[in-house]
């Protein structure tokens, strides 16, 4: 495994990821229920893998499966064999709450992506959407996070080590980011920032 490249953000990514989310939205619809750019990419200001992540919410993982990875095939992306995300420290949740479907795309024409297929009303598609918006709305907290992922990734030398270091530190976010969330009564699929 490759050892992980930030770099600074780019003003350029959130109307990349707008485009890539509609022409994902027009391709797989009516399966696609929301299509949202999701990652460090959809963070102003935030330094990133020049990797868009995208989610995809779905009904169904198994019929999202078969109906996707044809046209997603055709647009150059490949189905990987992982199929959990990692349950936050302190969560009992049955890790079968967690799962998705993922698909990347790497050297294609077009951007690099991780595309992740969760669940409509999972945990794991809440919480993508939660680390997202809860950055947006404290940009303040942008430019440390930003400082670990780039010291952590000139440190660690390969792409699964550097995940399973930033996890737990997700974990923390997302526990300050819980509050906040009951607070400004936020509510997913509600684009912000």
């Amino acid at each position: 495994m490759l050892a992980p490249v930030l770099v600074d953000h780019d003003p350029g990514w959130r109307a990349r990821g707008f485009a890539l989310t509609a022409e994902l939205q027009a391709t797989l619809a009516p399966l696609a229920l929301h299509v949202e750019h999701i990652g460090s990419t959809s963070i102003p200001g935030m330094a990133a893998k020049p990797i868009f992540d995208l989610q995809i919410s779905v009904q169904d993982l198994q019929e999202a499966e078969r109906a996707f990875d044809p046209p997603l095939a055709e647009r150059g992306f490949r189905r990987s064999v992982h199929r959990y995300d990692h349950v936050p420290a302190g969560c009992d949740d049955d890790p079968e709450l967690w799962t998705k479907r993922l698909w990347s795309r790497r050297g294609h024409p077009g951007p690099d992506v991780n595309l992740h297929v969760r669940r409509l009303g999972s945990p794991n598609e809440r919480l993508a959407l939660l680390f997202r918006d809860w950055f947006r709305a404290h940009p303040e907290a942008v430019p440390a996070y930003a400082r670990f992922k780039s010291v952590l990734a000139g440190t660690v030398g390969d792409i699964d080590t550097y995940a399973d270091v930033k996890d737990p530190v997700v974990d923390l976010v997302i526990a300050v980011a819980e509050p906040w969330a009951t607070t400004t009564s936020w509510t997913p699929h509600f684009e912000t920032g």
